[in-house]
């Protein structure tokens, strides 16, 4: 099986059930735990947007061109607080119409200890998910991107923003009761809500009343020492299964970040 690789699609399964794309194919991963599995980079990659070759895969997956182009490459991805709709500087008004003034959820998750986030409101789990989440607290629902991100970086004074990715992959996340932890940060940032409210209206944020999510990912064991697999410097990843967290395959030689090879052409045998 072979073909242009995407990011691991997950559903909210217990454990979760994850399938890893290869061009038109989808390689069921979860049956494959615990078993030989060889991936093997040809040295090709397509852009994922308009398909041609590139020597390096920009924004994960893209050529160079369209990375400059392409509204959902934009710095405001990675920074919504720094969304420039508004300002009719938009990439692509229709993109960001779509996607960007569209509702957001900022929400509490468990990666590798307690942090906050914010994604589309179509994209919950998917997003936990993808994040490696054990467990998750959607807090708020917000009118826009920029709107959440606003929210998120007030969060951030109190509550980590980022995953240790290497601590996520060394174990499963002690329990944390997030919805304790979301009572205490709330009042914390009224003043950062009020304004929001004042200049945007009483719809630009509302407070959310939700159950916690567990997730519990396939992973058999975990490795002591993380070492990484690169398909730049090793076109050949190799060896048994141990589990899958995230967009994390975690094998007895190393790991590999699916979503950071997007586009690169690759053959699985197994």
């Amino acid at each position: 099986m072979q073909g242009n690789l995407s990011k691991m699609q997950a559903s909210l399964e217990t454990p979760v059930k994850y399938q890893l794309p290869l061009g038109e194919h989808l390689l069921e991963l979860n049956p494959l735990i615990g078993k030989r599995l060889t991936l093997t980079f040809n040295g090709a990659i397509n852009c994922s947007n308009c398909g041609r070759l590139t020597k390096k895969s920009f924004s994960q997956g893209h050529c160079f061109p369209c990375m400059k182009k392409l509204a959902s490459c934009d710095m405001c991805i990675l920074k919504p607080e720094t969304c420039h709709y508004h300002a009719g500087t938009c990439r692509d008004p229709a993109w960001g119409e779509a996607n960007c003034m569209a509702t957001h959820i900022v929400y509490l998750a468990n990666t590798a200890g307690a942090k906050v986030g914010i994604t589309r409101g179509t994209q919950v789990p998917t997003r936990w998910l993808d994040q490696g989440a054990s467990q998750a607290l959607p807090i708020f629902k917000v009118a826009t991107r920029q709107l959440s991100g606003l929210v998120e970086v007030a969060l951030a004074q109190h509550v980590k923003d980022k995953t240790n990715w290497r601590a996520l992959l060394k174990s499963d996340a002690e329990p944390i009761d997030l919805i304790a932890l979301a009572a205490e940060l709330k009042p914390r940032i009224e003043e950062t809500l009020s304004d929001l409210a004042n200049q945007h209206g009483d719809t630009a944020w509302q407070a959310l009343d939700s159950e916690l999510v567990e997730i519990k990912f396939p992973v058999e064991s975990y490795p002591t020492k993380i070492v990484s697999h690169n398909f730049d410097k090793n076109p050949v990843v190799e060896g048994t299964l141990q589990g899958i967290k995230g967009q994390y395959l975690i094998f007895d030689t190393g790991v590999i970040n699916v979503r950071k090879f997007t586009s690169y052409h690759v053959s699985a045998d197994f």
